[in-house]
């Protein structure tokens, strides 16, 4: 899989042909095109983030789906919410987070390497996400943010975002709760991260790991009352494919009609027996894991930032005026 931007006249260059940008213009998202010259056929698929995740040019290491949706979740990006999220690298969360949080909500991505900020800036705005997305140039841990009291999420991606968290408890709403995350790959990069979090006043704190483990469906042939009556041995293979539990489905039928038209003979009923034929019409849907999952990305640090009362002086009922706690 891969990207290309459709320019008149030009060619897209596989190994197994070659594919026209003229004759591209005008087919729907889905179709399958074949080639002009060669054998190879291809499907133009509409863009999304899911998929420029896959074939984005990396100059950073990147958030994948198991992260990006988990994320995503815990930070409760949705239309409307004002995030931050630093540093922008390639860009791959920051296409998610803008689909997530249009089309009222806004994205402002800081980057303090000039050649990434750039490019990225580059793409956000051939992708038309330019009035959702706010691209900075700027090193957050030396010089912190430059949004107070207006953000609803931070998301981390540094290599000391310890050093951030005093900057990110400014630049939170501070009438609404604060949801941040932290993405970083050393453990101990964590525990720093968890001690500036418990200073600052912020709560909920919390560590997980998205480890990715494949799962096949299958089905598990169950005997039915008859069958079991009939002596049979019950086998209890995995059937990999739909395929083949339809075909042996369609023998039974026509077993079952050749029997009623010429009577049970000593063959059927030892075939029967001896279960080496038989066949359940009945299955039960199941899963098998595998048992290794994919490597270590990163560890997800959250935590919250709740609006605690502030000391005020208020008279109540011309009785000795009370203390209530109302800000952050």
């Amino acid at each position: 899989m891969s990207s290309t931007v459709i320019q008149k006249d030009r060619t897209y260059n596989t190994r197994n042909g070659v594919y026209h940008h003229n004759q591209m213009v005008g087919l729907s998202y889905g179709q399958k095109m074949k080639a002009t010259s060669g054998k190879g056929t291809m499907y133009l698929l509409h863009p999304t983030p899911e998929l420029w995740t896959k074939v984005l040019p990396h100059r950073t290491q990147i958030l994948y789906l198991p992260d990006i949706s988990f994320i995503s979740m815990w930070l409760d990006l949705v239309p409307g919410k004002k995030v931050i999220e630093t540093g922008t690298g390639s860009g791959s969360f920051s296409h998610s987070i803008a689909r997530n949080i249009s089309p009222d909500g806004h994205l402002y991505t800081y980057e303090y390497h000039e050649q990434r900020f750039e490019k990225a800036k580059a793409e956000f705005e051939a992708h038309g996400l330019s009035n959702i997305v706010t691209s900075k140039h700027r090193d957050v841990i030396a010089n912190g943010f430059d949004i107070e009291n207006y953000v609803d999420a931070i998301f981390l991606d540094l290599p000391a975002p310890w050093e951030v968290i005093g900057a990110s408890k400014k630049a939170f709403n501070k009438g609404v709760v604060g949801r941040i995350c932290s993405f970083s790959p050393c453990i101990e990069q964590v525990q720093r991260t968890v001690l500036a979090l418990n200073e600052h006043g912020f709560t909920g704190i919390r560590m997980y790991e998205c480890l990715v483990r494949d799962f096949e469906a299958q089905h598990i042939p169950l005997p039915d009352i008859s069958t079991a009556m009939d002596g049979a041995k019950v086998k209890f293979k995995k059937l990999q494919f739909e395929q083949k539990l339809a075909h042996k489905r369609k023998r039974l039928d026509t077993d079952s009609i050749s029997t009623a038209t010429t009577g049970n003979n000593s063959d059927a009923s030892n075939s029967t027996n001896n279960g080496s034929s038989s066949y359940y019409r009945y299955s039960l849907a199941s899963k098998c894991g595998q048992c290794e999952t994919r490597g270590h990305t990163s560890y997800l640090t959250f935590a919250e930032l709740v609006p605690i009362l502030e000391s005020t002086t208020v008279a109540v009922s011309g009785e000795k005026e009370e203390e209530a706690k109302i800000q952050v």
